[in-house]
């Protein structure tokens, strides 16, 4: 419940006790089961004003995070889970993103961060899109790891810990191949 949620964020802040805590909530109902709403942060930002800083939201539904966004937190950071709400995010103004693929494709998530007011920002987003939409036909963690060997031409980059399982190697080739229509790359890495 909401207010299960708001006692056990409050029990770490009480807990820790110190007027330096800085708490970033992370809504990822995907994997929670539970979702953090706009009533939540607010019963948590009255009692905890400088505790409570902002969130990361990886509900994957742009329409929750304009809510947050709608409802003028103060001194509150908004991030999307995605690259994909990225140029929505910053236009609304939120604070940037962190995604997991900003692992391998962080140059080109950063460039539109810096440039979402250029005219070709809405150019820059679907460039991004087009690179996650190659990763979520995919297991993420798995296939960010096998691109990364991929890249890298060191195959140990493809272990994963349980109960994650690498691609398959069929998975792996047509990533690759995906990767490679999209003329996608990693600069910086040996391969």
């Amino acid at each position: 419940t909401e207010d299960g949620l708001f006692r056990a964020f409050a029990e770490v802040i009480e807990r820790v006790g110190s007027d330096k805590t800085r708490i970033y909530l992370y809504n990822i109902p995907p994997v929670a089961q539970v979702a953090i709403s706009t009533t939540l942060i607010e019963r948590l930002k009255t009692r905890y004003p400088n505790a409570i800083c902002g969130i990361k939201d990886s509900s994957g539904q742009w329409s929750n995070t304009q809510e947050v966004l709608s409802a003028n937190f103060d001194d509150f950071e908004v991030f999307v889970g995605s690259e994909t709400f990225l140029l929505q995010n910053m236009r609304n103004g939120g604070a940037g993103c962190i995604s997991a693929t900003a692992n391998v494709n962080p140059a080109a998530i950063h460039d539109l961060f810096l440039r979402w007011q250029e005219p070709d920002a809405d150019d820059l987003q679907a460039a991004l899109n087009q690179v996650r939409a190659v990763f979520t036909k995919y297991p993420m963690i798995p296939a960010l790891k096998s691109a990364t060997a991929h890249f890298t031409n060191e195959d140990v980059w493809r272990n994963v810990r349980p109960p994650l399982v690498p691609l398959p190697e069929a998975h792996h080739r047509e990533l690759i191949s995906d990767l490679e229509k999209i003329g996608f790359s990693m600069p910086g890495v040996a391969g």
